[in-house]
């Protein structure tokens, strides 16, 4: 397993996308800073805090940028081999499908992890800039654990993701398909119904956010139901497929 992930690493060095990636996840920093520095200039007393700051740009982190951003990076990385047609060479090597399956995986949660990391460093450091006030420990520690949460609850939902890339093979369907999930956000992201829905419910989860009418154990099972049963389809779709 070492090795494998010793090899992705490896692939991931020649890849531009890593860097690309990093942009991606800055998008919502830097927008939500250019923001807030219109809003302090046309109110200059009234102070901008960074626990808004943070919260605020999570939420275009969890519901916007980051499901199609995770999508291209899963895309990726479970479809480079079949576009370079090297996967039948891969499998030659006495290793296990399902290990190759597991070493891209744990690739794709430290990847997820880093970006969430660096959104969150780089929302510290606009803040810092933009001279936002209201900074302690206790704010940087429930902002890291909001967004650490969320990286890892997205990351448990990029398993619908991997089986449609897996079923087609190509980058696009995987694209359109998080680009649709991210529309249902945007579509129910106010309505009391985004605790049920996977991709909203985990910003919910995150923040904490649950309503009265719906006990937090839905928003839960939501997102554990999902992510089971599309890693259970793309684990056995990847292991009977045949390889040309």
């Amino acid at each position: 397993m070492i090795n494998l992930l010793s090899t992705e690493f490896l692939k991931l060095k020649r890849s531009q996308l890593f860097l690309i990636s990093m942009l991606g996840a800055a998008t919502s920093p830097f927008v939500c800073f250019i923001a807030y520095l219109g809003m302090k200039s046309k109110k200059p007393g009234v102070p901008i805090l960074f626990n808004e700051v943070f919260s605020e740009t999570n939420l275009y982190l969890v519901l916007l940028i980051g499901v199609t951003l995770y999508g291209v990076i899963t895309a990726y990385l479970f479809n480079r081999e079949y576009t370079e047609n090297t996967l039948k060479n891969i499998l030659t090597i006495p290793i296990s499908r399902t290990r190759l399956f597991m070493s891209k995986l744990i690739l794709l949660l430290i990847w997820i992890l880093f970006l969430t990391m660096f959104a969150w460093g780089l929302t510290l450091i606009f803040g810092v800039i933009g001279q936002f006030q209201g900074l302690s420990a206790a704010v940087l520690m429930t902002a890291f654990k909001e967004y650490i949460v969320g990286g890892v609850l997205l990351f448990l939902l990029v398993t619908p993701t991997i089986l449609v890339t897996l079923l087609c093979k190509n980058y696009v369907p995987s694209i359109v398909f998080t680009v649709a999930l991210t529309m249902v956000n945007v579509l129910i992201g106010n309505s009391e119904y985004r605790v049920l829905y996977p991709w909203s419910a985990v910003l919910v989860i995150a923040r904490h956010d649950f309503i009265t009418q719906y006990p937090p154990v839905y928003s839960y099972l939501s997102i554990f139901a999902t992510s089971l049963l599309g890693l259970l389809a793309a684990v056995i779709y990847f292991k009977k497929e045949e390889i040309h």
